[in-house]
């Protein structure tokens, strides 16, 4: 065992993320609470009514999670594009400020959705002039929405220069192409035409295009900088990898927008390219985990921040069993007629954004936020706490989403596959979906639990002066 090093990060301008980080946790702890609030009300109906009606807790939770994540993403880039650009960030002061309007903006907007009937924070905001509300994901007011426009051209800006000003790496430049693909395809959510076919096209050229398209190359990016830190291995082997993950992330993610086609109005032709390509879309999120795999038993060094790796490597397994596996369970169309929209759909949804999205933002801050405190890697018993939060959270969404899978299985059979005069109404089929939903419930309480302890990582120190680090068989998990 050595002793622990006192490090910091390279560039001072790196320090910016830290605001970053801590805002996205903060956001992440008030979407879990609200998730919890969601499913009690599934079982409770009247909960906290009229207060917070079940559609009011639904947006704040879904709108938390993209802002928490965006958040997160930004944080990332700021750690990470100085690095790998060997220069300070063009402007650290435009990333400070832009923190503190992207958190006021967020805020505003969930104290709207909460003190303000949502008809009436429409009409106050200027839905009138340009009808932007009312759509899942994308129910952000006017001002919002543009204030969010605003942050994103900020953000880009400064980070872009950084890129230009300094050396150009792959992971950078893949992280930078994701991060435009992402601002731009947001300019769909102000697109809000009377066709109701059009209007589902430009809804899912954002909310899919995002996580299965752009989010995707954000994601390879981060994995890529992260197994270059924590393991050694030579950037060329990485960037290979890289390049050939986003390839079939694009590719396959891309066309795999028409398994959304299938029953809104569009051409017969878009079941057979949705079904063929969307079920090609494991293949990346399969890469991924054998990338990570790859690197970790390549590795050059045993780092002393083992929980990073663990966070890494989690991630990448977690990604491909939501994204891939779950997200392949149900995207064929003659199996999807039957499961849209159903619980499977959110068994799916919780999963892949928890494996590939929440592990990728929480492994970044496992691996920046100590070197940002001064020091390489958190003391032995802070990594403990936070490898058993990595444990209690993935256990704790993992009954979460297999009892989402059974309810989804179970509401099929009773209401969708019967002839027409045998099916089971919708809230009779929810009547017995209970015991389901009751151990959803259990499942978030323990997310929760685990989330909690990932916190407390953060104030737990040394119990001596050792260095942090843990057994051989911790760095091959």
């Amino acid at each position: 065992m050595t002793t622990t090093t006192s490090v910091g990060p390279r560039y001072a301008s790196q320090q910016v993320a830290r605001l970053y980080f801590i805002g996205a946790l903060a956001l992440f702890v008030g979407q879990i609470v609200f998730g919890i609030t969601l499913g009690l009300q599934y079982l409770i109906g009247d909960l906290f009514f009229p207060a917070i009606p079940f559609n009011i807790a639904r947006m704040v939770h879904t709108n938390l999670l993209i802002v928490w994540l965006l958040m997160g993403f930004m944080g990332s880039a700021y750690y990470l594009i100085p690095e790998e650009s060997e220069t300070e960030l063009h402007s650290p002061a435009l990333a400070q400020a832009l923190f503190w309007i992207f958190l006021g903006a967020g805020a505003l907007t969930i104290l709207g959705y909460l003190l303000v009937p949502y008809a009436t924070l429409a009409a106050a905001t200027g839905n009138d002039w340009l009808a932007t509300m009312g759509r899942e994901f994308l129910e952000q007011p006017l001002p919002t929405k543009l204030g969010i426009v605003v942050v994103a051209l900020g953000f880009l800006y400064n980070i872009s220069l950084t890129v230009l000003k300094g050396r150009k790496t792959a992971i950078s430049l893949v992280l930078l192409t994701g991060l435009w693909g992402l601002a731009l395809l947001f300019l769909f959510s102000f697109v809000n035409p009377s066709n109701l076919v059009r209007d589902k096209m430009y809804w899912w050229f954002v909310v899919h295009l995002w996580v299965e398209g752009v989010w995707e190359l954000i994601l390879g990016s981060l994995l890529a900088y992260l197994l270059i830190k924590t393991t050694g291995v030579d950037r060329e082997v990485i960037d290979k990898w890289l390049y050939l993950i986003i390839t079939f992330a694009l590719v396959t993610g891309i066309l795999g927008t028409g398994h959304h086609f299938y029953f809104i109005g569009l051409p017969g032709y878009w079941q057979w390219v949705g079904s063929v390509f969307s079920a090609l879309e494991p293949i990346p999120f399969f890469m991924m985990t054998l990338f990570a795999f790859n690197m970790v038993q390549r590795r050059k060094r045993e780092h002393p921040n083992q929980a990073a790796v663990l966070w890494t490597v989690g991630c990448a397994v977690m990604g491909f069993l939501g994204a891939g596996l779950w997200g392949f369970i149900h995207t064929l169309s003659p199996v999807n007629y039957y499961t849209h929209g159903s619980q499977v759909t959110a068994a799916h949804g919780h999963l892949a954004f928890y494996g590939a999205y929440v592990l990728v933002v929480i492994a970044m801050i496992s691996y920046a936020m100590p070197i940002l405190r001064g020091r390489e890697a958190n003391p032995r018993r802070a990594q403990s706490v936070e490898m058993w939060s990595f444990w209690v959270m993935s256990i704790g969404m993992a009954v979460m989403v297999l009892a989402l899978t059974g309810a989804g299985i179970l509401q099929v059979w009773l209401q969708r596959i019967p002839p027409t005069e045998g099916a089971l109404g919708f809230m009779q089929t929810q009547d017995q979906l209970r015991f389901f939903y009751w151990v959803r419930v259990a499942g978030g309480v323990g997310f929760l639990a685990g989330l909690v302890m990932y916190l407390w990582s953060f104030f737990v120190g040394p119990a001596t002066d050792e260095a942090p680090a843990a057994p051989a068989t911790l760095a091959r998990a």
